[in-house]
């Protein structure tokens, strides 16, 4: 069985992918700073977006987008403004939310959630 943390980087393998098939394109995986990590950094357009990938094996506890509390929220706009103060951003910016359950199916459901943050 996968751990916690394969279980994680599988899960932001499929978001990215299933968000490039869409259009974007990934500028950054696993950005880190001292506040914390961003999990994509991706282009749309002239838009700069910052995915905050949520993967689960199930629901048994809750939904992924569950896990997005306040603080959360608060501590990824944190980690976005420190992105672009370190990098050339867009003027457009947007953060988005990407669940991820049953990873290791050969059918994943990818759920994404523009500007939830």
């Amino acid at each position: 069985m996968a751990d916690k943390d394969d279980l994680g980087r599988r899960g932001e393998e499929i978001a990215a992918t299933w968000l490039e098939q869409r259009g974007m394109t990934v500028i950054a995986r696993n950005w880190r700073c001292g506040s914390g990590e961003i999990d994509i950094v991706l282009s749309e357009g002239e838009t700069t977006v910052f995915a905050e990938v949520k993967t689960r094996s199930s629901t048994t506890f809750g939904h992924p987008f569950e896990a997005i509390t306040p603080a959360k929220a608060a501590r990824l706009r944190r980690l976005a403004a420190e992105w672009c103060r370190q990098n050339r951003a867009s003027a457009e910016l947007r953060i988005d939310v990407v669940a991820v359950r049953d990873a290791w199916s050969p059918s994943p459901i990818v759920e994404h959630v523009r500007g939830a943050v």
